[in-house]
């Protein structure tokens, strides 16, 4: 039986990852313990964390002509995934700036490729977005990009989980188009105001807000019920999110409940923050299945 297509359209860049004992303040100078360069982007992380957790993946994203550009297809093309991924003519590929201390982070993201990620470049793969049977887009294309893909898909009734990261805000008419809309719960709040006086609201159905070590909360009966996640020693949390969109988009190809599909994504979600880096510690679809049954799940 083949698999349902995911296209994920999205952000490509290098993760340039510093750690230190502190975060500096304004103006302050801190010593930094070790300093790594890692593949990632938001679009990338979903796309490699959906391809090891047994989807099949179309990813669409653009790259610089640099080294950096080179390396990162590389990585994406060595996981699995189909690449539609255009390298641009004197554009710098992005770059993630990220700075580890205290079991969190800080990151700056300079776009350089991903901007050109727009409506233009996207109608040339138009057919091949139509072959998909779920699509996930993040925020860190041009926002004119996440208006096509959002009346694209709704026009042509292809589900889409819109992962709001960074915050941008959109029109209701617009978040009404997605079928999931995974916010953190910054995000959630900056875009759609406390849960607590959201749940009435039209879109609070899409909602799925990720609440880091507490794990996820949606609409249950008009209440936010969060399911909780996993106890684990977290290193890193860069890219968990990424790896819980990834695996919340495999699981609802495969057409498990919502619920389910949340618990499914915490586990893969706490696995991946045991680890250092966005794409290192996300797990394979056999990893997460040992983990679950030994939690019970």
């Amino acid at each position: 039986m083949k698999k349902p297509l995911i296209t994920i359209i999205g952000s490509i860049n290098m993760d340039l990852i510093t750690n230190t004992t502190k975060f500096p303040l304004q103006g302050e100078t801190v010593i930094g313990g070790f300093f790594k360069m890692l593949p990632g982007g938001k679009g990338a992380n979903q796309a490699i964390s959906a391809s090891r957790l047994g989807g099949q993946v179309q990813f669409i994203g653009c790259v610089g002509d640099d080294q950096f550009g080179t390396e990162l297809k590389k990585v994406l093309h060595d996981e699995g995934i189909h690449l539609r991924v255009k390298p641009v003519t004197g554009e710098s590929s992005g770059v993630a700036t990220i700075i580890l201390s205290e079991g969190d982070n800080r990151i700056i993201v300079t776009p350089g490729a991903n901007d050109c990620v727009d409506v233009n470049y996207l109608e040339t793969l138009k057919e091949e977005i139509l072959k998909s049977d779920l699509v996930l887009v993040q925020f860190e294309i041009p926002l004119q990009s996440i208006k096509y893909i959002l009346e694209l898909c709704h026009d042509n009734e292809i589900p889409l989980i819109v992962n709001p990261a960074p915050a941008k805000k959109l029109e209701l008419e617009e978040w009404m188009r997605a079928a999931v809309i995974t916010p953190n719960e910054t995000e959630a709040t900056e875009l759609f105001g406390e849960l607590k006086d959201f749940r009435k609201h039209p879109i609070a159905q899409k909602l799925v807000v990720t609440q880091g070590k507490e794990g996820a909360a949606y609409l249950e009966n008009e209440m936010f019920n969060c399911i909780p996640t996993f106890s684990v020693d977290a290193i890193d949390t860069t890219g968990a999110g990424d790896t819980f969109n990834g695996a919340l988009a495999v699981a609802m190809t495969e057409g498990q409940s919502l619920k389910e599909a949340i618990k499914f994504a915490n586990g893969a979600a706490a696995l991946s923050v045991q680890k250092l880096g966005a794409q290192s510690g996300m797990p394979t679809r056999k990893e997460l299945e040992i983990f679950l049954k030994k939690e019970g799940v």
